[in-house]
């Protein structure tokens, strides 16, 4: 068992993480936002890759989601912790609390949201997007922790880098009944399902979305003291994670076997140059 993190540059100053180090992986699909640090962790193999890149290079649409997913796959990583700052479009979810997303409403419009396509098709299921046995244990984590944190909901991936209108914002509210917003949980959530590894996304509220008759008024030094919090948080979610993720056996959610039966493109007929490229995200299948 290998535990990927995906996050935040700050997020790898993790106290106890031994034998840290910055490895490059690389990956037929374009160059990863940056090297992994790579470590051990109560004894846990640990891969933490910045999201964006040491200091913040790639916007949410520049993102090489693909190259990022392959490349964890590569290193082995059998479970991903994705965390992210998110915007609440629900009242009850506040500035400071954590929400483990469980459905996700896809609305970028630039990016790469496949590794399959010419050459090999495949068509995985996503009614069920995250690994309800990670996030079961990231929630029970968080809540030990003390931090308020809501057991499911639905994350709205906006394309960005703009900010939502305020029609927008109330369309995926009201609408929409979306709990929180964010720029990057998309395509990752896809492309980790399609290579078989499973995946929990933990949405860390910095700020309510501007349907919120008092966003206007909110400084951006509250949001900065908010992400602050949350930061720290988010490394004790780690750290407790590590401790307990020997607990977690086969996956119920079938994020191992999700290639099942998804590949469609005859054996005869797949491209060598594509299957070679998809060597680490079908590993198992065509073991």
């Amino acid at each position: 068992m290998k535990l990927g993190i995906i996050g935040g540059s700050g997020l790898y100053e993790i106290e106890g993480l031994i034998n840290q180090k910055w490895e490059e992986v690389s990956s037929p699909f374009g160059t990863p936002s940056d090297s992994f640090m790579v470590g051990k962790l109560n004894e846990v193999d640990i891969a933490f890759l910045p999201r964006h890149g040491r200091g913040h290079v790639h916007s949410p649409t520049s993102i090489p989601y693909r190259a990022n997913i392959d490349a964890f796959k590569r290193l082995g990583v059998t479970h991903l912790l994705s965390l992210s700052a998110s915007g609440s479009l629900n009242v009850d979810i506040e500035p400071g609390d954590f929400v483990i997303v469980d459905q996700f409403i896809d609305r970028t419009v630039s990016r790469e949201k496949s590794f399959f396509g010419q050459g090999c098709v495949a068509h995985v299921s996503m009614a069920h997007p995250t690994c309800s046995d990670l996030s079961t244990l990231c929630y029970t984590t968080v809540i030990e922790l003390g931090v308020k944190t809501h057991k499911q909901g639905t994350y709205l991936a906006m394309e960005g880098p703009q900010f939502s209108t305020l029609a927008e914002s109330l369309l995926y509210k009201q609408q929409f009944k979306c709990d929180v917003i964010g720029m990057t949980n998309m395509p990752e959530a896809k492309l980790a399902r399609e290579a078989e590894i499973c995946y929990s996304s933990v949405a860390m509220v910095t700020d309510f979305d501007c349907w919120h008759p008092d966003h206007g008024a909110v400084e951006m030094s509250d949001v900065i003291r908010t992400m602050s919090v949350n930061t720290i948080n988010a490394k004790k979610l780690i750290s407790g994670l590590t401790k307990q993720i020997h607990q977690l056996s086969k996956c119920s959610t079938g994020c191992s076997t999700c290639l099942d039966n998804a590949i469609i493109t005859a054996a005869d007929k797949i491209d060598p140059t594509v299957k070679k490229k998809l060597s680490a995200i079908t590993s198992r299948v065509w073991a």
